[in-house]
């Protein structure tokens, strides 16, 4: 028996593998394709700590060696059961330093079949830096890459990147050079940051932070703030709330707190070291905002695979476009609807920002994606799937908004506890946009049956009329669509934003 093509992936590509090398862990990430936002199938790494003993020997430890080749053995086998077409492998700090590098590399291409590529450590900023730019809209800063045996550093201005350096203070070689004490880890770190010139030119801007210990301790940080939004891709901290949070977990003494239990084990007594190594890296920079990236380098080597037309496209409409294939009744609907928004904000007095335009888009193109869910849940699971989805390029308050304009869409112009935590995250500003774009997507939706062709015949226009302000313009042939119900949205709209609404059928 052939197996059916799965309904819920997307056509047209097949899968790809990268395992990662690194000095702490070793990942398998498998992607459903080489895409410009491309979706995890399947991810798993394990802790080998191949780092560990190299700054005081010069090899990898034998235990870990043989941890980590286990480990390819069964990446390998995964890799090959998710069906990925190709498989890439790169390999960084640990492995390009050790003596015994070479050795394991050959053991590792023979278990993989694959070519290991081993970064250096200007690669790796670079690819870190293309992680970054993957994932962000028209990043500008530094971004800092913390693995287990190296920091890399480079200066990011939208596509552009300059001065890549790298830095041996990965987490492990930091905690295992100061023999466990924060005092020598300290001096040891500033010392090697003062050589990081290029960190001079990112004062007032953002730090990108990248790598699973910097990552674990703004998980921490949403832990302790009770943050509600557990989504680690474009997670802010301004600067002196960072400083501050960095002293705490450095002098951090018990291990029963119960948010350090969010974090794993054996990440947790690597937390004060990578806090430390952030806190000399913030102090010599001084940017105006820590922004936290699940994008690295295995995701900036997949986007320089990309070709220029992929990489110059937007990562959230590109994704936001893919769930309307998947889920929505008519993603063609859904992108008239991305087009005709936006010529109709004007008539409500909005002047969108091109930041704006992106997330107002997106919300157009992810409206209908609920609309297997039960009639009473369908604002629920769109809030939901929304609010924790893995889009990129989008900011927190950015995708609050676009979950809860598509809340409204369903239950309605008013808030709920459902809406609660979103609204703190998405500002006074975007709730009411999210209501205004809500709210006219409830009218317009009951002309459409969720099926084109209807909605791009339809405008706003100022009245002539006294009595007006606004006409919603019909043409004569949709007459039949005129109803109760119909009128009632409108002026549901027409008491959210203060304006006389009428329908003017022509």
């Amino acid at each position: 028996m052939v197996e059916s093509e799965a309904q819920g992936r997307l056509p047209g590509i097949a899968p790809v593998s990268v395992v990662d090398i690194g000095s702490n862990s070793i990942r398998l990430v498998v992607y459903e394709g080489l895409s410009r936002s491309p979706t995890i199938l399947f991810n798993e790494k394990v802790l080998c700590g191949l780092g560990k003993g190299i700054a005081l020997t010069g090899k990898m430890d034998e235990e870990s060696v043989a941890r980590a080749l286990q480990a390819l053995h069964r990446f390998k086998a995964l890799s090959d059961q998710a069906r990925a077409a190709t498989m890439y492998v790169l390999a960084t700090a640990a492995a390009r330093e050790a003596s015994n590098g070479p050795d394991f590399i050959h053991q590792a291409e023979t278990i993989l079949q694959r070519h290991v590529r081993i970064l250096s450590g200007e690669e790796e900023a670079r690819f870190a830096s293309l992680g970054i730019i993957s994932g962000f809209y028209n990043p500008d800063g530094i971004a800092g890459d913390l693995g287990g045996g190296s920091l890399e550093l480079i200066d990011i201005r939208g596509k552009d990147v300059s001065g890549g350096i790298t830095l041996p203070l990965g987490g492990l070689r930091l905690s295992e050079y100061a023999g466990g004490s924060l005092a020598k880890a300290r001096a040891f770190a500033r010392k090697q940051v003062k050589t990081a010139k290029l960190l001079s030119r990112g004062q007032g801007r953002t730090f990108y932070a990248v790598g699973g210990t910097w990552r674990n301790i703004a998980k921490l940080h949403m832990e302790i703030t009770r943050y509600p939004l557990h989504m680690m891709q474009g997670y802010e901290v301004s600067l002196e709330g960072m400083m501050q949070f960095l002293d705490q977990v450095v002098t951090a003494k018990d291990s029963k707190e119960p948010a350090l239990q969010a974090v794993s084990k054996h990440r947790r007594s690597l937390l004060p070291f990578g806090a430390i190594a952030m806190k000399e890296v913030l102090n010599a920079m001084k940017p105006s905002v820590i922004s936290f990236s699940a994008q690295g380098v295995r995701e900036g080597y997949l986007y320089s695979l990309l070709s220029e037309s992929e990489r110059r496209s937007d990562p959230l409409l590109a994704a936001a476009g893919e769930l309307a294939i998947l889920r929505a009744r008519s993603p063609e609907h859904a992108r008239e609807l991305a087009d005709w928004t936006g010529r109709m904000m004007p008539f409500f007095g909005i002047q969108e920002t091109d930041e704006e335009s992106r997330y107002r888009q997106a919300a157009c193109l992810l409206a209908d994606i609920s609309w297997r869910a039960h009639p009473d849940y369908r604002g629920a699971q769109a809030l939901n799937v929304i609010a924790h989805s893995s889009f990129v390029g989008i900011s927190h308050p950015g995708r609050a908004f676009i979950a809860l304009t598509n809340y409204y869409r369903f239950e309605g112009l008013h808030d709920d506890g459902s809406t609660a935590p979103l609204s703190s995250i998405a500002g006074p500003q975007f709730v009411d946009r999210a209501k205004l774009l809500g709210g006219i997507l409830r009218v317009v939706y009951l002309f459409s049956a969720s099926m084109p062709g209807i909605v791009r015949n339809l405008t706003f226009r100022k009245s002539v009329s006294p009595d007006l302000d606004l006409e919603f313009v019909v043409p004569h042939e949709y007459h039949d669509f005129a109803g109760e119900r119909l009128d009632g949205r409108l002026q549901q709209l027409s008491r959210l934003t203060n304006k006389r609404l009428a329908f003017r059928f022509e």
